[in-house]
C-alpha cells in the first residue's frame, strides 16, 4: 500500500489543527485520539501444505461514546498497530460528521489474501473471531470489509461468531443479503460520492449538468461513482484501473467498459477509446477530478499537473498535506475523504440497525436515507466553512471533534 505513511499524516495534522482552532487543551486533544482499547493477537494455521504459518491480528477500539465501535476490517501484509490506530480514530470522526450513533474502530490480519486458498482464509478468519468474540458483538463493536475482505469473509465472522452467541448478524455488516445483508451497501461508497458531488454543486450555484468528471481508479467505488454521477448529468470523460487509463472527450460508455474489464480484466483496448497513462488522466481538464483509488496519490511531485476545478477525495487521504496546500493556494476546491466517501458506513449503519430490528429496508428507503444524511452533512460542512472562512476538510474535522467531545463531557470520561 504506497504512501502509506503520508495518506495518514492529512488525518492527524488536520485532527490536530481542528483542536488547536476550537481552543482544545492538550488533554482534550490527547482525549480525542486516545484508544479506549487495543488488542493483538496471534493466529495460527497450518496451510494446505502442511506448513505452520503465523499471522497477527488487530483490533483497535478508538471512541464509543457516541454508540458501539464500528468499523472494517482489512487483511493485508503491511497491516501494524499504528495504522490501525490511526483508521480507528478517523472512524470515530466519520461517524460524528455524519451524525450516527456509531463510535470508530478498526481491524486488521498481517496477510496476503490472494496468496491464501479459500480454506485458508476461512481458517484464518473463524480463528481470528475465535481469539477476539468477548471483545466485539452487535453492542459492542461491530465489523465491515475493508481492503481485502469481502460479503464472505463477513458471512465466516457471522457464522462463527453466532456459533458462540446464538443467531446474531448485527456483529458484522457487508453481509451477502442472505445473512441479513442491506439492499444498496455495494454501491453505497460510489453513491455516496455522487450525493455529496451534487450537494456541493447546489450549495456553490454551479449547474451539474455537463459538468465533466474524471477518476482514477475503476473498481467498485469509482465504478459506481461513474455510473451514478452520469445518472446526474455529468460527463465522466476518464476512468482508470490498474494498468491503464481510459480517455473519451464526448463521455465514456461506462457499459462497454465494464463489459470489456469483465471479459479481459483490463481497460486496454477498449473500442471507441483512447488509452492514456496514468499521469495524462490526472493531468485532464474537469470540473470534478475523483481519486477512487489508494491513499497518497496527489504528491508534491504530481500536483502542478492537475488542471481540475474541485478534487473529491474518494479514496482515504489521496492528497498529501504537500499536496493540498499547492491546490489550496490555486483555489482548488478538496471535499475531505471523512465527508465524500461516508456513504459506505451510512449504510452500514443501516444495515446494522435493520438486524437489530429484524426488519429488511428496501432499497428506496435506503437510498432515500443515504440521501437525506449526506445531504445534511455535507450542508453542515458547506456552512461551517463558509461562516468560518475554512476549508471544507478543516470544517469537516471541527464538526467531528465538536460532537466527540460533546459525548465525551457528557459521559464525564
Amino acid at each position: 500500500m504506497p504512501s502509506k505513511t503520508k495518506a495518514l499524516s492529512t488525518f492527524t495534522e488536520a485532527l490536530a489543527a481542528a483542536s488547536e482552532r476550537l481552543g482544545y487543551s492538550d488533554s482534550i486533544h490527547k482525549l480525542l485520539t486516545l484508544s479506549a482499547r487495543e488488542i493483538k493477537v496471534a493466529i495460527p494455521i497450518v496451510r494446505d501444505n502442511g506448513e505452520l504459518a503465523v499471522f497477527s491480528g488487530y483490533r483497535v477500539q478508538h471512541h464509543n461514546a457516541r454508540g458501539p465501535y464500528k468499523g472494517g476490517l482489512r487483511y493485508h501484509p503491511e497491516v501494524n498497530l499504528g495504522e490501525v490506530r490511526d483508521l480507528a480514530s478517523l472512524m470515530t470522526l466519520k461517524t460524528a460528521l455524519m451524525d450516527i450513533p456509531l463510535g470508530g474502530a478498526k481491524g486488521g490480519i498481517d496477510c496476503d489474501p490472494h496468496s491464501l486458498t479459500s480454506r485458508e482464509l476461512e481458517m484464518l478468519t473463524r480463528k481470528f473471531v475465535k481469539r477476539m468474540h468477548r471483545h466485539i458483538g452487535p453492542e459492542m463493536d461491530i465489523m465491515a470489509p475493508d481492503i481485502g475482505t469481502d460479503a464472505s469473509i463477513m458471512g465466516w465472522i457471522h457464522s462463527e461468531y453466532s456459533a458462540i452467541y446464538g443467531h446474531s448478524p448485527a456483529v458484522v455488516t457487508g453481509k451477502p443479503i442472505n445473512l441479513g445483508g442491506s439492499q444498496g451497501r455495494e454501491k453505497a461508497t460510489g453513491y455516496g460520492v455522487s450525493i455529496v458531488v451534487d450537494a456541493v454543486a447546489r450549495t456553490r450555484g454551479g449547474p451539474l449538468s455537463g459538468a465533466s468528471a474524471v477518476i482514477q481508479g475503476f473498481g467498485n467505488v469509482g465504478m459506481h461513482a461513474a455510473f451514478c454521477l452520469r445518472d446526474l448529468g455529468v460527463k465522466v470523460i476518464a476512468v482508470s484501473d490498474s494498468r491503464t487509463a481510459v480517455y473519451g472527450k464526448d463521455g465514456l460508455d461506462l457499459d462497454g467498459l465494464v463489459k470489456h474489464k469483465q471479459e479481459r480484466g483490463t481497460l486496454e483496448d477498449v473500442d471507441g477509446h483512447q488509452n492514456i497513462s496514468h499521469e495524462e488522466l490526472l493531468a485532464l481538464e474537469c470540473d470534478y477530478l475523483i481519486p477512487a483509488a489508494l491513499g497518497g496519490a496527489i504528491t508534491r511531485k504530481n500536483v502542478d499537473t492537475l488542471n481540475c476545478r474541485h478534487l473529491v477525495e474518494a479514496a482515504n487521504a489521496p492528497v498529501t498535506p504537500e499536496a493540498e496546500e499547492i491546490l489550496l493556494k490555486r483555489n482548488v476546491e478538496i471535499v475531505p475523504d471523512i465527508l465524500a466517501n461516508a456513504g459506505g458506513v451510512v449504510v452500514s449503519y443501516f444495515e446494522w440497525v435493520q438486524n437489530l430490528q429484524r426488519r429488511a429496508w428496501p432499497l428506496f428507503k435506503v437510498d432515500k436515507e443515504l440521501n437525506r444524511i449526506l445531504h445534511n452533512a455535507a450542508h453542515d460542512v458547506m456552512s461551517r466553512s463558509h461562516d468560518e472562512g475554512i476549508t471544507l476538510r478543516a470544517a469537516a474535522y471541527e464538526i467531528a471533534s465538536m460532537r466527540v467531545k460533546d459525548a465525551l463531557d457528557a459521559t464525564g470520561f
